[in-house]
């Protein structure tokens, strides 16, 4: 594997699937994807 594909992987783990105790054991990609559309939804019913 080389440098770049350890360190997408890492990434990815990170953003994905790592549980984070800020975001109640959610990972950032979760919390940022359901804020995304929750603000969608608000906007579309204003």
């Amino acid at each position: 594997m080389t440098p770049r594909g350890a360190i997408d992987r890492g990434i990815n783990f990170y953003n994905h699937q790592r549980p984070h105790t800020a975001h109640s054991g959610r990972p950032p990609a979760v919390v940022y994807f359901n804020n995304i559309e929750t603000d969608q939804y608000a906007q579309a019913a204003a």
